[in-house]
């Protein structure tokens, strides 16, 4: 079936992207942007590329008030509307798919969403679902940072996952995120049950190196009666055991790395920071026995919350420097031969791979000669 689709988006001083998201978004049949203030060139390349740009003021700012504004220019026959941040990019083919998906029962569309480039060869790209396509109407967004659709239409909220569409995220590196802290202080303050902002918030605090405000505030998320999702839990305590190293007090995270494998035994994100743990204290018992359990997990749960380098080579160098530190110099070469196939360009993991190799030798040599 044929619908009416528009991509809309909001904007300020995104110049440079512009011919690479138009090229991207062409497959609509309109795309309405709100610009909040460019000072560059970015209104008129969008109306050359066809796009139609409105001029808004959005204060005090907030997310949540910029998209509504944009959505609030969207005609009201337009059957799906696609949110899409200038600095992202679906690939191409994406109408089609979400076409054969859609039906007049439909109200929302998930599909991937690509967070980020792969750091080096070995670690895989951040990937999880996105759900930013929905219906006209019945839909704003919520929330100051962070934004997120809430649905009160009259008929039930209906959401499909397309798999085969992805959008993928090519930002500018030197963005400024200064407002987000600010922003999430004022979203918990709206929202003071709301667990994931509070989670948010305090991870936030953790990242600006806040420790003290950060702890103290992931420790109330985890004391709200509505924060039952063990992956965000754990991973609310694995951000209070980085807070606590950074701080020195490394006994406090081991406590709170354990509480979060214990938490959420399925994943490999808190198996990863025990691990590096082990590492810094070249405790290698600690080491290898948090880089095994890790790597025992083969199945990722692609939420928001997954750390690419815990699925790329990482656990596996990390217990294959352990175990020949422990003298277990085969099981070494098995995880260090394991580390080189993710990233075979890597001259390190070949090196250390060459290293056990050597010592495997030199110890079967030994074990021979003892033999005679």
């Amino acid at each position: 079936m044929k619908y009416k689709i528009c991509v809309y988006a909001i904007c300020k001083n995104e110049e440079q992207f512009i011919d690479r998201w138009m090229d991207a978004v062409s497959e609509a049949d309109m795309v309405i942007v709100t610009d909040t203030g460019s000072t560059d060139l970015t209104v008129e390349k969008l109306r050359s590329r066809g796009a139609v740009v409105y001029q808004d003021t959005i204060a005090p700012w907030r997310f949540d008030a910029a998209r509504n504004t944009a959505l609030a220019h969207i005609p009201e026959d337009v059957d799906i509307c696609v949110s899409n941040d200038i600095d992202e990019v679906f690939e191409m083919g994406w109408r089609d798919k979400l076409e054969n998906a859609w039906t007049s029962e439909t109200t929302r569309a998930k599909y991937w969403f690509s967070w980020s480039r792969n750091i080096d060869a070995g670690t895989p790209e951040k990937k999880f679902t996105m759900e930013k396509i929905h219906a006209r109407k019945g839909f704003r967004w919520v929330h100051p940072v962070h934004e997120v659709l809430e649905y009160s239409g009259r008929i039930p909220d209906r959401s499909v996952f397309i798999e085969t569409i992805t959008l993928r995220h090519l930002p500018d590196p030197a963005k400024s995120r200064s407002q987000y802290l600010p922003l999430l202080e004022l979203s918990a303050r709206e929202n003071p049950t709301d667990d994931r902002t509070m989670f948010w918030l305090g991870r936030e605090y953790i990242f600006k190196g806040m420790y003290n405000k950060g702890i103290a505030t992931l420790k109330k998320h985890l004391e709200m009666p509505s924060a039952v999702w063990d992956e965000e839990r754990s991973a609310s305590m694995r951000f209070i055991a980085r807070a606590c190293r950074a701080k020195g007090d490394d006994k406090e995270a081991e406590r709170w790395l354990f509480r979060a494998v214990a938490e959420c035994p399925r994943i490999r994100e808190p198996w990863l920071d025990m691990t590096k743990m082990g590492y810094d204290r070249q405790n290698w018992e600690l080491t290898f026995f948090a880089a095994e359990n890790g790597l025992k997990i083969i199945t990722s749960t692609n939420s928001y919350l997954i750390e690419p380098s815990a699925w790329g080579y990482s656990l596996s160098d990390y217990a294959a420097i352990a175990c020949y530190n422990l003298g277990l110099y085969l099981k070494a070469l098995k995880y260090a031969g394991t580390a080189c196939r993710f990233a075979p360009e890597d001259k390190r993991l070949k090196n250390n791979y060459q290293l056990i190799l050597l010592k495997c030798q030199e110890a079967g040599r030994w074990q021979e000669n003892e033999s005679l």
